[in-house]
């Protein structure tokens, strides 16, 4: 199995997923008023997660890092990820969104004048009009963030030609722009702990799991930088551990104060093994341990960073049962539709009732398969036990596809039509988002 970030594809496994590239199941049980996709396992995997938690139950900073592509129609599943990250913000992260002109250009040819006119009209006025919040806010473009191209191209030192072959398929047919593209998404995700910007923090990028092998080239990247590494040794025992071969006694003199004024006291130093054990330690105690180390070490590496943290997303199903896609404008409510029309697409969508309604009384029908209840999901109805009481209706034979198709279409209408003042309302209100720091 490979993922691809620039082929649009619905996965019918997450599962295998989580199993084939290491990714982690997501648990939201600790978020404070979970929004309803940590709620409903519509957000079902993470890497670093236990960092970002730990940052919002101690009321520590960190950020929050999103991106746009600007290249077609915003549609019901690109607003998704700006629910997630509305939410994260809430809670007091940094929120950066990135408009991912440069990857445009370079993957679909999308000219920089076209994308800025796409990514304003399309996504920025209706970001605000969904209730993006100016305070914390960073919206800026890949083609003006000096600081995104210039860490794009120093981090690539850290990145071999098989490394981008064995992480994105490319071949001796890829043109240069198109394989520079994931170094500009990692100066995207790492940019936001440079000083500049507020310095080494947690930070999240929640995104669909196509999106993944942006996080682990990151990840990966990101580890390497480091002179040291905070880690559960496989004896069992915390160690901090030297990974550069340049002055090892004053790394490691280094971590014995950070030790030390963190509170432990049996501290082992052993130099052959560039290691210094923290007996009285354990693995709670390594995010803490390495925060500090992060802080330290950034003084003598200006690219010390932490490993940023993700979460991933299932896709909701288009209305035709295929993925939904700006390039298929039957598969999707577009949030530029007239109302009307958004309301007649879900009344032409695929569900997962029965051939017909005798059967459906019968044997009731497969709300997991349905486009309009995915909508419902993920979109449409807040309220958990309504939304319970929906599904055991359909699964026992009581609900006919007909009243969920009419709710969800007047729903979807309503929502075009308040969402659509709401943008027209932004006016030039964008620009004060915006940040073009060249």
């Amino acid at each position: 199995m490979r993922i691809d970030p620039w082929v649009g594809t619905q996965f019918a496994d997450y599962n295998k997923l989580l199993e084939e590239f290491g990714i982690e199941k997501f648990d939201g049980s600790k978020l404070p008023n979970p929004q309803r996709m940590f709620r409903r396992g519509v957000v079902f995997g993470q890497r670093g997660f236990d960092l970002i938690q730990g940052a919002i139950d101690g009321k520590k900073p960190f950020a929050v890092l999103t991106g746009l592509m600007p290249s077609g129609n915003m549609h019901l599943g690109h607003k998704m990820v700006l629910d997630q990250a509305n939410y994260f913000h809430s809670l007091g992260a940094d929120l950066f969104i990135c408009v991912a002109d440069i990857e445009a250009y370079a993957t679909r040819n999308t000219p920089l004048e076209k994308g800025r006119t796409i990514a304003v009209e399309e996504y920025i006025k209706s970001y605000i009009a969904l209730g993006l919040q100016k305070k914390r806010v960073q919206i800026y473009f890949q083609s003006t963030r000096k600081a995104v191209k210039d860490l794009a191209y120093l981090m690539g030192r850290k990145v071999n030609f098989s490394t981008m072959k064995a992480i994105y398929g490319m071949d001796d047919g890829t043109n240069m722009s198109h394989m520079f593209a994931p170094l500009v998404q990692v100066g995207d995700i790492l940019h936001v702990q440079l000083e500049k910007y507020g310095g080494p923090r947690p930070t999240l990028v929640p995104v669909g799991v196509d999106q993944d092998p942006h996080m682990r080239l990151t990840r990966d990247i990101a580890f390497a930088n480091r002179l040291c590494n905070v880690t559960v040794a496989k004896d069992g025992k915390v160690g901090i551990f030297v990974k550069s071969d340049e002055d090892v006694e004053g790394l490691l003199k280094v971590a014995e104060s950070v030790a030390s004024e963190a509170g432990f006291k049996k501290l082992k130093k052993i130099v052959a093994y560039k290691a210094l054990y923290v007996e009285d330690a354990e693995a709670k105690d390594v995010p803490v341990l390495d925060a500090a180390m992060i802080a330290l070490e950034r003084k003598r590496n200006p690219f010390t960073f932490f490993m940023p943290s993700s979460t991933y997303h299932r896709f909701i199903t288009g209305l035709t049962g295929d993925k939904m896609s700006s390039s298929k404008p039957e598969t999707a409510v577009f949030l530029s539709d007239p109302p009307a029309d958004g309301a007649k697409k879900v009344m032409r969508a695929k569900t997962g009732g029965a051939m017909s309604i005798e059967e459906q009384k019968k044997n009731g029908g497969k709300p997991e398969l349905c486009s309009v209840f995915e909508m419902l999901l993920y979109h449409l109805i807040d309220d958990d036990a309504k939304l319970a009481e929906i599904s055991e209706a359909c699964r026992g034979g009581q609900r006919m596809c007909g009243t969920c198709k009419k709710e969800a279409a007047a729903l979807v209408e309503a929502f075009l039509r308040d969402f659509q003042e709401k943008k027209k309302a932004v006016g030039e209100k964008w620009k004060e988002y915006v940040i073009d720091d060249a």
